[in-house]
């Protein structure tokens, strides 16, 4: 009877709970991606809204004896090109290139995604949700780390067959921001596979977890 009662009403399926199982872990991850989150969306606003941050920045030494002018003599390259006084520069940079750095906020929406699941690993099903989605933003991480590094040696290349110019080119911070958040996406993709594997210690936690119930 009790058999029939359970085949005619199967138990309702309840929503992971808020930093249920694997706390550790959970907050440990939920903290790498939100901090390759924050990083992926300041360098994805970069020259706009802050102008500290930038990929490569070209500063134009003004000859002695040159009477003064209005033309930008330090021009700082990141999402949005700006370019003001020097427009034969504006070609040395390839469009195509600039136009690639729509990734940052796309990996900025993935790691704010895994933020918030990595907090209900209660559910396998999350676990492995979180670890496909941290996967993922690691390769484009990557691939978005690789054309920034492309864009600034590019352009390096190119404006540096621009003679008629005195001036020099200096790395900017935008570069090593990226590789931070390529590497803290790393870690927490690490730990989400220690869950989803239920390896070190994962595995024996969690059965004691259930003995507790």
């Amino acid at each position: 009877m009790a058999l029939t009662y359970k085949l005619q009403y199967p138990r309702k399926y309840q929503l992971p709970r808020l930093l249920a199982r694997h706390l550790e872990v959970s907050i440990a991850t939920c903290v790498a991606f939100f901090i390759s989150f924050l990083i992926f969306l300041l360098v994805g606003l970069s020259l706009p809204i802050t102008k500290s941050i930038y990929l490569f920045s070209i500063k134009f030494a003004t000859a002695a004896g040159q009477p003064a002018t209005d033309v930008a003599t330090d021009l700082r390259f990141g999402d949005v090109l700006t370019l003001t006084g020097y427009p034969s520069l504006v070609e040395a940079v390839d469009e195509a290139l600039t136009v690639l750095l729509v990734l940052h906020p796309v990996c900025a929406a993935l790691a704010f995604l895994v933020m918030f699941t990595s907090l209900f690993l209660e559910s396998h099903a999350v676990c492995i949700l979180s670890l496909v989605i941290s996967i993922l933003t690691v390769l484009l991480g990557t691939l978005v780390f690789t054309i920034d590094l492309a864009l600034v040696l590019v352009g390096m290349q190119k404006i540096g067959a621009l003679t008629e110019f005195n001036y020099v080119v200096s790395w900017g911070p935008a570069i090593w921001m990226v590789l931070a958040a390529v590497i803290m996406c790393f870690v927490g993709m690490i730990l989400m596979s220690v869950v989803v594997c239920e390896c070190c210690g994962i595995r024996q936690a969690e059965e004691e977890d259930d003995g507790c119930y």
